[in-house]
């Protein structure tokens, strides 16, 4: 695993904005459920208590999780990039040519991935497939579901 983690600076952000909620919402709403639970009675058979502490402890390995992303977390200029191969932050048009379907995909950090938004991991086996491919290359890369082949048609920002 690579020491940093690169994204957009709407990636980081938005990172921010989830950390921030969850270390004040978040955690002000686990602090009122585990009362709540705690005014119930015995702590000892009380169930609502215990899910209420697993809940807490689901929340802070969250924060952990976002806090340490965070800290590795490297903001990317778009500027500083060109678009003669494929890097981090692409948008690249594919053409498969198993089903002779274009589909075009960004490639950015895990912490950004979103399949539905077409933003795939550059960690991901498309993504490393990807990296360092220049416009009419070709790409055979190996998935979980079996060998595909793409052509890259275009790079942009």
């Amino acid at each position: 695993m690579s020491l940093f983690s690169y994204m957009t600076q709407e990636g980081y952000d938005k990172l921010r904005a989830e950390l921030d909620d969850l270390k004040s919402r978040g955690r002000s709403e686990a602090a009122a459920a585990i009362a709540e639970a705690r005014e119930k009675g015995d702590l000892s058979e009380n169930a609502e208590y215990d899910a209420a502490k697993d809940a807490q402890g689901m929340l802070e390995a969250k924060i952990n999780e976002l806090e340490k992303a965070m800290s590795s977390a490297r903001v990317i200029d778009k500027s500083e990039l060109d678009t003669s191969q494929v890097t981090i932050l692409s948008i690249v048009k594919l053409k498969n040519l198993k089903m002779n379907k274009e589909i075009t995909y960004q490639l950015v950090s895990e912490a950004e991935a979103n399949l539905r938004e077409k933003k795939i991991s550059v960690n991901s086996p498309i993504g490393k497939g990807l990296l360092g491919k220049k416009v009419g290359e070709k790409a055979e890369i190996v998935t979980p579901g079996g060998a595909m082949q793409f052509e890259i048609l275009d790079i942009s920002l």
